[in-house]
């Protein structure tokens, strides 16, 4: 996917970045011990292959100079603390970072290094798998998503903090960061603005109903999981990770929004029933969030092909429907 937040840097930048990280000796000459992995949305990601044999993956935040959504900014420091948080408390299998600079003395923004993760991206396999397979695959994502979620925080808001104790708190400034961020760029959203707060303002003390603070990856889509021979391998891209309500992660989206596929069989493996009057609401706000965040991203990354944007704002126009206020 092309973004212009992927904050590409020269071979010879590259270079340094990796004898900083595994010393000079381990790195090759030439070009072609570096190859870009072209499936994130928002970090550039690079594949290198060492001169011991061993290949390892480099992430590179955007640039400072390039303007990004709020809830984006310091996001690879987030993803260095979740991972932290993930590896010392849970099961869950993701990739332990082999060196992180946030220095920016080499380039203008921070970077990681990781191993490489051989194994397979389920959103890229997905069409090919027997269905059985892919329902394992779902409810394997399920079951860890629980355990992430069993993590718990001193408050709701960011990994890092300052924390807040009330959830409907932090989410309306969330939400209401996303609006500005769309105002400022003057995204067209379909309805006026003001009519998207009058909607979040009608339910949102549905959120009053959550108490205590989960950590939440929000970003678990098939996208996010690595895959092979049955099982899941590794979860990657934490960076949106914060405490908050676990009915907002991705697994969840599908019980309002149908175009997100079915999700029997996450639901199955995180062990959750149906879900209540006043939790199918909540889950209609967060789809809200995320529809807008879709809608509005797709100019912050400067997509030129609109079909990103197009679909986004179908979906938005749905969950507006859900919520009562269907477009004229």
């Amino acid at each position: 996917m092309e973004s212009i937040t992927k904050n590409r840097q020269p071979i010879e930048v590259l270079r340094s970045m990796a004898a900083r990280a595994y010393g000079p000796d381990l790195v090759p000459a030439g070009d072609d011990w570096v190859s870009e992995l072209g499936n994130g949305w928002f970090n550039v990601i690079y594949r290198m292959r060492l001169r011991n044999g061993s290949s390892v993956v480099l992430k590179i935040a955007p640039s400072p100079a390039v303007e990004v959504m709020t809830y984006e900014r310091g996001a690879m420091a987030i993803e260095l603390a979740a991972l932290g948080l993930i590896r010392e408390r849970t099961s869950v299998p993701v990739p332990p970072v082999d060196f992180a600079d946030q220095s920016h003395e080499l380039c203008d923004a921070d970077y990681f290094f990781m191993p490489f993760i051989d194994a397979d991206n389920l959103a890229i396999v997905r069409k090919e798998l027997p269905a059985a397979d892919l329902d394992g695959y779902r409810q394997a994502l399920g079951e860890a998503n629980r355990e992430l979620n069993s993590i718990r925080g001193a408050g709701f808001g960011p990994l890092a903090g300052p924390v807040e104790a009330s959830w409907r708190v932090v989410f309306t400034r969330v939400v209401e960061d996303v609006l500005r961020d769309g105002e400022r760029r003057q995204v067209d959203l379909g309805c006026d603005y003001d009519v998207i707060r009058e909607v979040f303002a009608k339910d949102a003390a549905s959120l009053d109903e959550v108490t205590e603070p989960a950590y939440v990856e929000w970003d678990l889509w098939d996208g996010n999981v690595m895959v092979r021979d049955g099982a899941i391998v590794s979860i990657i891209d934490h960076e949106r990770a914060f405490y908050g309500d676990p009915l907002i992660e991705a697994g969840f989206i599908a019980t309002q929004l149908p175009a997100f596929g079915n999700p029997a069989a996450f639901m199955r493996g995180y062990g959750r029933p149906r879900l209540t009057e006043t939790e199918q609401v909540r889950r209609r706000l967060y789809c809200l969030h995320l529809m807008l965040v879709m809608v509005i991203e797709t100019v912050y990354r400067g997509h030129t092909n609109p079909w990103e944007y197009d679909w986004a704002r179908g979906q938005l126009t749905e969950v507006m429907a859900l919520l009562g206020r269907p477009s004229r």
